[in-house]
């Protein structure tokens, strides 16, 4: 699974992470920090849903 962010429709993909937000590969959406948000747009974690990976 990954989740996405209704604003801008970016993905956070589990597996890869967002290295250039900081994130390792391996990190679940879950463990993200609170104030986490959208290497996009800025949308908060709350603003995120998950969507089955392609």
């Amino acid at each position: 699974m990954s989740w996405e962010c209704l604003i801008c429709n970016w993905r956070y993909d589990p597996v890869t992470g967002a290295p250039a937000a900081g994130i390792a590969g391996g990190t679940p959406f879950d463990e993200l920090p609170h104030d986490w948000t959208c290497p996009d747009c800025g949308a908060a974690k709350e603003d995120f849903f998950e969507v089955e990976a392609p």
